[in-house]
């Protein structure tokens, strides 16, 4: 059985992941640890949920020297909340080799960011595209030291309209660095992406998505008028004794309502949507990972790119139009090889989004009616 200990990672990174809670590999870490390690480009076909930050961290941690003054790794993400995420999960990987990761996205004090870099302390940088590529024009930035690119979420950068950016980007490290690209899906854009800044002879590895999302996430979808949903959803969570629990409306009106009157029956709630502002955001989510409030209301907008430990519970007050928006949202809970469970709570008219997601997912849910 494959274990951290079969990568011989270092002593202070196994202690590292121990403290976070890591028992054993993922099936995207097992594929692509050895292959990072080894100093191989590599394009990983991974959703969020699969381990896939650990599995280009753990090697960035390893491989990075603490000695050297440069930027060594940089890893390009499309959103701040996956630039936070992603940098929050590597900052514990190499908390016991002090490596000091920097945060870079528009919407955070330029002023900050310009002081870090010119007291040269970071050896790994995360951030956005437009932020990475303004900070480079104004004569801050410099990556003639990088080792190890990372292109996380490719395809979702690509949908936004980065791809200049990041060609301007890669133009400024140097040829012989290691590249690595994750993206959920692999179309022919990505690949071509691949063919252009990896190295022939690079790996591909692919987790399946039904593997990813669905596994070890016990679905039930409850049929319930339209007004008795709430009195639904409070007899669920009066029976439910989770640490973390995210709800999922279809509009931001919605969750703020929702989270009021939960609030009003007594629950521990608090909205997250996208008219928020990108601080208030944040504040939510820290009070949110760190259990001041057990319940997060949340539209799909807001909830891209979320991984949060420990949930055990999610909702959906209402099903998605579409099967995409179902798996990504069940897919917060069940991660990293824990289990989870869903519940949908089904209107009548809402009976045919049902009937697209067991179709696209090839799994049927347990329906029950009320």
């Amino acid at each position: 059985m494959l274990t951290f200990q079969s990568f011989n990672l270092s002593k202070k990174t196994l202690e590292a992941l121990d403290i976070m809670g890591y028992k054993d590999p993922t099936d995207i870490q097992k594929k692509a640890i050895p292959f990072i390690l080894a100093g191989e480009d590599l394009v990983g076909q991974a959703q969020t949920g699969t381990g896939k930050t650990a599995a280009f961290g753990i090697p960035i941690v390893e491989k990075v020297e603490f000695k050297k003054k440069e930027l060594q790794a940089l890893i390009l993400v499309p959103t701040r909340e996956l630039a936070i995420q992603v940098s929050e999960e590597i900052r514990n990987i190499g908390k016991n080799k002090r490596i000091f990761v920097l945060t870079f996205y528009g919407g955070k004090p330029l002023k900050k960011q310009i002081e870090l870099l010119q007291k040269r302390v970071g050896k790994v940088l995360v951030g956005t595209p437009g932020r990475i590529k303004d900070l480079i024009n104004r004569g801050y930035l410099k990556l003639d030291g990088i080792k190890m690119l990372v292109l996380d979420e490719a395809d979702r950068m690509l949908d936004m309209g980065f791809i200049d950016d990041i060609d301007y980007i890669i133009s400024q490290t140097p040829k012989e660095r290691q590249t690595l690209l994750f993206s959920a899906t692999l179309p022919k854009e990505i690949l071509i992406l691949a063919e252009k800044y990896l190295r022939d002879g690079y790996k591909t590895i692919k987790i399946k998505p039904e593997e990813i999302t669905l596994k070890q996430i016990t679905q039930e979808v409850y049929k319930v008028p339209s007004h008795m949903k709430f009195e639904k959803l409070t007899a669920i969570l009066s029976i439910w004794q989770e640490p973390k629990i995210i709800i999922f409306v279809q509009t931001k009106l919605e969750a703020e309502e929702l989270a009021k009157a939960l609030r009003e029956e007594g629950y521990s709630v608090k909205a997250i949507h996208g008219d928020y502002p990108q601080k208030k955001r944040e504040m939510v989510m820290r009070g949110f990972k760190a259990g001041e409030f057990k319940i997060l209301v949340a539209t799909d907008v807001a909830s891209r790119g979320l991984d949060i430990k420990d949930v055990g519970l999610v909702i959906n007050y209402g099903l998605p139009k579409d099967a995409e928006s179902y798996i990504h949202r069940i897919g917060r809970t069940g991660r990293a090889g824990q289990t989870g469970t869903a519940i949908s709570l089904m209107s009548r008219s809402e009976e045919k989004f049902l009937r697209n997601i067991m179709f696209k997912t090839k799994v049927k849910p347990m329906v029950k009616s009320i």
